[in-house]
């Protein structure tokens, strides 16, 4: 895989992970789970990458909570990694985000419903950071082609590819693994995200809703498939997270999981 600044552990043979809250609630809650992510990871040597959205632009109803500031959550997001040395990840939702946001950050994420958006994506590889693209809920794994081209094209070559699921019905997703290998083979390392594969989208109470029991199951089918990094949303107490708590890892849970995925990994290498 091409470099990623701070991201430690390469040379250990397992998975990348992708992990944090879903939101910036604010820098107490951001340091305390990145600690535990960062002393759990170094012992287990997977690497880690540090997510948080600064803001929250796709939600269901008006009064949810969509962040604390931009430029407030983007300097915890700075200070995470520079305490804690590790890179970090947020996403963005307009063009004029990008350059902003790559001041902040390592990765620029584009949400799975923006993944065709012409102009975000060369906005995104023109700051010339690493490029993660979450794949579309109503594509395939194959299609994810175009999307890649345009960033190679804009003179970028660090792309990641990430499935979160297909819409499945109106109020739900499903996994098709098969899009794993499909976009392995457009030559950019490819991640699981666990977590909102998970959801189940447009609840009639306008919340979004979820099924964490599952989280383990994902999570080893994707390693057996031959995922490159897993995305895993952690939360101290999902229940008063301000944002996707209903489909997110309880953080006191993490290091059993990952111990079973890295037998995992061990065996289909």
């Amino acid at each position: 895989m091409f470099e990623i600044p701070k991201l430690k552990h390469t040379d250990s043979g397992n998975f990348f992970l992708m992990a944090g809250p879903c939101a910036i609630e604010g820098e107490e809650i951001a340091m305390q789970i990145a600690e535990r992510l960062k002393t759990l990871t170094d012992s287990l040597q997977i690497p880690l990458i540090f997510k948080g959205s600064y803001r929250k632009a796709n939600r269901s109803r008006l009064d949810s909570f969509t962040g604390i500031g931009d430029e407030k959550a983007l300097r915890i997001l700075q200070k995470v990694s520079r305490e804690f040395d590790v890179p970090t990840v947020t996403d963005i939702h307009e063009t004029t985000e990008a350059a902003m946001a790559a001041e902040y950050v390592d990765v620029l994420q584009i949400p799975a419903f923006l993944c065709r958006q012409t102009d975000l994506l060369v906005a995104a590889a023109n700051t010339g950071k690493v490029v993660n693209i979450k794949k579309g809920q109503f594509l395939s794994g194959a299609a994810m082609r175009f999307a890649v081209e345009k960033i190679h094209e804009s003179g970028n070559a660090k792309v990641i590819l990430t499935d979160r699921g297909n819409s499945f019905g109106y109020s739900d997703l499903v996994v098709d693994f098969r899009n794993l290998p499909e976009m392995k083979a457009l030559g950019a390392p490819v991640v699981m995200d666990v977590t909102h594969s998970l959801q189940q989208p447009n609840q009639s109470s306008g919340v979004t809703g979820g099924k964490p029991a599952l989280i383990e199951t994902i999570a080893k089918a994707a390693i057996a498939v031959g995922a490159d990094g897993l995305f895993i949303e952690t939360h101290p107490q999902p229940s008063i997270a301000k944002s996707d708590g209903a489909n997110m890892l309880p953080l006191d849970q993490l290091e059993d999981l990952l111990r079973k995925l890295i037998r995992i990994r061990q065996a289909v290498l």
